[in-house]
């Protein structure tokens, strides 16, 4: 099943404004199973690349999609890594010809000491990539890696990548208390973005449900003392509220599903990305949990929106 999600506001760092998230491959298909992801465990592990939907069929999705539409960026994102897509570079290239709207690419970094993957994500605008820790020990508490994996040839291939992309590099640290915070671990961390030169730096921390309960979020205050230490191009990745809001052309219900089979949202998410008035998108979440569509979860006293299991 080839799913087409609307990234709206609120995802930490990204900063892309209001973008069609493009899902290529199955759900939970990754190189890594990180103990932080809003998507739950990864089902299946490998670094194997391989044609996982038709082009065609790809295109068709976000020709519907981007219907009548106004769309800031097209986003190569969801629920694993992408560039384990082998004809993604085909897809961005088509992308771009066809609507003339940038591409932005969501990964985890993990396939770029691959030639064939660099070369694939040249044509990108914009790539988005993630690098959690600056040691093999810390990779595999945080990011619980595929055998195969080493972080070192991870970072080489970071800056193999910077030195030839012409396009923009923003580096997400993903930051997990007792995790990857320690002040060694940091600084190991701010040499590493110093070497590897993205146009910017941010930090993120755990802010919706982890795959793991023992997965849990920096301070305010732990990521302001960060901040100091990273210095100029760096800054602090936080949900942010969608300015536009635009009445949805599909069914609400329909959409709303889309959204949060993404990643767990809030309703406060769903009002600023949606527009769907209040009183009538309570109802309509209150509906989809009576029918066992979605499930209402606790984290840091907030209250986000899941689908309940095989949804």
């Amino acid at each position: 099943m080839i799913k087409n999600s609307y990234v709206y506001g609120p995802v930490p760092s990204r900063r892309l404004g209001l973008s069609l998230g493009i899902n290529i491959i199955p759900p939970k298909t990754c190189t890594l199973n990180c103990i932080y992801c809003q998507c739950g465990r990864t089902t299946k592990m490998t670094l194997t690349r391989q044609s996982f939907f038709p082009i065609h069929e790809i295109l068709n999705k976000v020709r519907d999609a981007v219907k009548g539409r106004k769309i800031d960026f097209l986003t190569f994102s969801g629920e694993g890594e992408p560039t384990l897509n082998k004809d993604i570079g085909k897809l961005i290239r088509r992308l771009k010809t066809e609507f003339n709207l940038p591409v932005a690419v969501i990964t985890n970094s993990t396939l770029l000491s691959d030639p064939k993957v660099r070369q694939d994500l040249y044509p990108a605008d914009l790539v988005v990539p993630s690098l959690d820790a600056a040691d093999q020990s810390t990779f595999r508490r945080v990011n619980r890696c595929h055998a195969r994996l080493r972080v070192e040839n991870i970072i080489t291939g970071l800056k193999t990548f910077r030195r030839y992309y012409r396009g923009k590099i923003w580096l997400e640290l993903m930051l997990v208390k007792g995790i990857n915070d320690t002040p060694k671990h940091l600084i190991k961390l701010r040499r590493l973005a110093y070497e590897i030169k993205p146009d910017r730096v941010h930090l993120n921390t755990v802010v919706r449900p982890p795959a793991e309960k023992f997965a849990r979020p920096l301070s305010e205050d732990d990521l302001t003392q960060i901040l100091a230490l990273f210095g100029p191009e760096t800054e602090i990745a936080s949900p942010t509220r969608q300015k536009h809001r635009q009445p949805l052309h599909q069914g609400d219900e329909e959409m709303i599903m889309a959204i949060v089979q993404n990643r767990p949202v809030t309703e406060e998410d769903l009002l600023a990305g949606t527009g769907i008035a209040p009183e009538k998108l309570k109802a309509i979440l209150q509906n989809l949990v009576k029918r066992n569509k979605i499930k209402k979860v606790n984290f840091l006293n907030k209250s986000f929106y899941e689908p309940c299991q095989g949804k």
